[in-house]
């Protein structure tokens, strides 16, 4: 397995109840996983330990080679875990342009070698005519397309995605959808995206961890687990 997570646990100071409790998740390379829950059941803390901005009380990350934190209270620093992270807000560098945004990863490669990956995350994105604008010059959805690609272009070992939809128009989300999931795919690089939308698990996903109350209900194909969270939902009629 490529991403291996085990008992991970994690509690707030002055709460009684644990907010992730005994999480496990194992991923193939190249995989792409939602974790569908409401508000407060924590699935962004999970992604939180994950990216290393939180540290857990109990429990193992391991990403390829790499221990993110494990026995013995090992600890890999979040700036050397080699993520890629997209956050709600995109968090783009105002007064950046496009270009500088993207590359801003990539100031230890070769300046040929940045220019080369620059036009191929354009490329990517459809949006090489964009790359001497601002972000305040965009819309949100190319907004956030820039900050998928700028997140994409060290090589990432894992994309981390937080409620990558929540500010976008209604209208926009469907479209967005296809075109996040073709470039995670095209790129193969293997992503864990945390949402409270179903519609956004089944269309993105490769399998669904369901949370609730930091711990998990249920893992499988989004067909498996949104139908039988349907099931669960309705109400018998009485004759």
């Amino acid at each position: 397995m490529y991403v291996n997570i085990s008992d991970l646990c994690f509690d707030y100071p002055g709460t009684k109840q644990k907010t992730v409790a005994d999480f496990f998740l194992h991923m193939q390379e190249g995989e792409v996983i939602s974790i569908l829950g409401e508000s407060g059941s924590g699935k962004s803390t999970i992604l939180r330990l994950i990216a290393g901005l939180e540290q857990p009380c109990k429990g193992t990350i391991k990403v390829g080679e790499k221990v993110f934190c494990g026995a013995g209270g090992a600890f890999l620093p979040v700036e050397k875990r080699g993520l890629g992270m997209v956050f709600q807000d995109y968090a783009l560098f105002p007064h950046m342009t496009v270009e500088a945004n993207i590359t801003f990863g990539l100031k230890r490669w070769k300046r040929s070698e940045r220019k080369a990956r620059l036009e191929e995350m354009l490329g990517l994105i459809s949006m090489e005519e964009y790359k001497r604008r601002y972000p305040y010059e965009l819309s949100g959805g190319q907004q956030q397309r820039i900050a998928l690609a700028r997140a994409l272009a060290p090589k990432p070992s894992l994309l981390l995605l937080d409620e990558p939809f929540s500010n976008l128009d209604a209208h926009l989300q469907q479209r967005i959808r296809d075109e996040l999931r073709e470039t995670i795919k095209k790129t193969g690089t293997t992503t864990i995206f945390v949402t409270h939308d179903q519609e956004d698990a089944r269309v993105l996903a490769d399998r669904i961890v369901m949370v609730k109350g930091g711990t998990i209900q249920q893992v499988g194909k989004a067909c498996e687990v949104l139908k039988e969270t349907v099931t669960k939902q309705r109400v018998p009629v009485e004759a």
